[in-house]
């Protein structure tokens, strides 16, 4: 019970990583707020954590969009009375690509959700956090935002970009009690990993020094262990969860 009592948001919590998170969030005891884009597959996050026990709010929200991110914040802290954290993790990627061959949309879509989205973000969540003067924020980051990896540009420079943003806002904070680190995960099985016929699966397994795909829960216990009293003397890191594959790099 890590997170008991505590209140968090997770961006981008209707699938994958961010559904994990919020689940795990709940079982750590936290009151959960959940916000994505998809209204319905949100729903039935927050009806698993309730089911399991837990106390959770759907709020649909897209990140690009400030007035839903500052309303999604308000709600929080009318609701609930205070933020104590929040993992930042809304975010796209796009199809594998030299740099010439991605459109300008592809350009605009990653710095939209990767970047803005995470920028407007803490913007938000960092006024309440000042107010009682303790916080804790976790940004999405990922492997790729520490070395680059070919065909993903686009996605490489807003994930590098979010580390920047993550330790220049741990430093601006730090002082008052705010928090705010990242996450840098490998190759997780989530949705595009899982729907890879076996065969392809299999080398991305190898090329991980303990020998296997990461799951989605290995990421949320990082990220409730980040945002937890348990990391009090943790901030402006990067958490690569990626059993070990920069290790090497």
């Amino acid at each position: 019970m890590l997170l008991k009592g505590k209140i968090c948001v997770v961006l981008g919590a209707s699938r994958g990583i961010g559904a994990a998170t919020a689940q795990a969030f709940g079982k750590a005891g936290a009151v959960v707020v959940l916000a994505a884009r998809d209204e319905a597959a949100l729903a039935k996050v927050a009806e698993s954590i309730r089911t399991a026990g837990g106390e959770a709010l759907a709020v649909p929200t897209d990140a690009r969009d400030e007035r839903q991110v500052a309303k999604l914040i308000e709600r929080t802290v009318a609701t609930f009375g205070r933020l104590d954290a929040a993992f930042n993790n809304a975010g796209s990627g796009h199809q594998p690509a030299p740099l010439a061959q991605l459109s300008a949309q592809d350009f605009d879509e990653a710095i939209g959700v990767n970047l803005r989205g995470t920028l407007l973000a803490m913007k938000h969540e960092i006024p309440p956090m000042l107010a009682q003067r303790k916080g804790a924020i976790v940004n999405m980051s990922s492997t790729a935002g520490l070395q680059g990896v070919r065909g993903m540009s686009a996605y490489c420079a807003t994930k590098h970009a979010v580390i920047g943003a993550t330790r220049s806002a741990a430093l601006d904070y730090a002082a008052q009690g705010i928090r705010i680190n990242a996450v840098a995960p490998g190759p997780i099985l989530t949705d595009r990993i899982a729907a890879l016929p076996a065969e392809r699966r299999e080398p991305i397994a190898r090329a991980v020094p303990l020998g296997r795909i990461g799951e989605v829960e290995d990421v949320a216990s990082a990220v409730v262990w980040l945002c937890s009293d348990a990391a009090a003397f943790v901030t402006g890191a990067v958490l690569p969860v990626d059993g070990g594959r920069l290790a090497g790099a």
